[in-house]
């Protein structure tokens, strides 16, 4: 029930059960403990993996593995923290075990919406989705990741509503998009983080045949990636671009373009090939026509 203090009215926190002790799961769960909702249970799949997230957590809770999942008591809250191919299979072994009242569950996949709980649905149970838009590496600290960004709500009216609370008292922020568009939201969401991982590692190898080693390279070139990102922060991406494609250095690309060739960076010459195109639709009317369509021909050319 609702109470109230200073004449406002303040609805109490629900309890919580988490399923994943992963990095994502156990950052959540101390991050919600660090804003009064109350852990009651942690379910994974590995018994010393849960024991090992239980002893992190440092709470009093129970703790339980798939196969005592028969033994499971839900919390008014569960979150379902675990690979996006292993929800299905959460959802059915929800739906076999006997659950008093019409729980809330929250799963955490960005690419997947809450029509997984679709069994659960059926039973009254109120079902979404949430998931942050952060790149969990760690799971402490992945608490101050998950105060820090913007999260992705889906589902039902109730589910959405508990979810955007969730986001508010964290101290976070949240918007919703439709269950269709999922798959394309997370698309834009491994874009900006996976796959910028995967080119600054292809970047890494470019340095590596200059002579230097891994280390060094990638010390040299975080500062350069994170400049970038504050470019970000104060302009879209037409103003933010700068560097050969921004100026139209034909010169350059040349140059770029055959010591690419030269040591066979195959990869790192099909990826220049492919976002130099794109940085050029981005700064087009900003370089001379000419200079702009033999940058163009030169790129599409080093392919073949």
């Amino acid at each position: 029930m609702p109470n109230r203090k200073n004449g406002k009215t303040r609805q109490k926190k629900p309890t919580v059960s988490i399923i994943g002790s992963g990095r994502l799961g156990m950052a959540m769960a101390m991050a919600l403990d660090s804003t009064g909702y109350r852990i009651t249970s942690l379910v994974g799949r590995r018994r010393p993996q849960v024991r090992k997230a239980a002893t992190l957590l440092n709470l009093k809770l129970e703790t339980l593995v798939a196969e005592d999942f028969d033994k499971y008591d839900a919390a008014e809250l569960i979150l379902v923290a675990v690979p996006d191919d292993r929800i299905s299979e959460v959802a059915k072994a929800l739906d076999r075990i006997q659950i008093v009242g019409q729980p809330t569950v929250l799963h955490t996949s960005g690419a997947l919406s809450s029509a997984l709980f679709a069994n659960l649905a059926g039973k009254g149970w109120h079902t979404g989705s949430i998931h942050p838009l952060a790149s969990i590496s760690n799971p402490v600290t992945g608490v101050e990741a998950l105060r820090n960004v913007y999260w992705c709500i889906e589902g039902d009216s109730k589910a959405t509503r508990i979810a955007r609370r969730i986001v508010r008292d964290l101290g976070a922020r949240s918007f919703s998009i439709g269950a269709k568009d999922k798959p394309l939201y997370h698309a834009a969401a491994v874009m900006t983080s996976g796959n910028v991982v995967a080119l600054f590692d292809v970047a890494m190898d470019m340095l590596e045949r200059c002579g230097l080693s891994r280390r060094e390279a990638q010390k040299i070139l975080l500062p350069l990636l994170q400049s970038t990102a504050m470019n970000l922060s104060h302009a879209e991406p037409r103003n933010a671009l700068t560097g050969t494609f921004a100026r139209g250095d034909l010169s350059t690309v040349k140059l770029h373009l055959a010591s690419l060739q030269e040591k066979g960076l195959d990869e790192g010459l099909e990826l220049y090939r492919l976002l130099g195109k794109h940085a050029l639709d981005l700064t087009g009317r900003k370089i001379d026509r000419t200079i702009l369509e033999e940058i163009r021909r030169r790129l599409r050319d080093s392919g073949r």
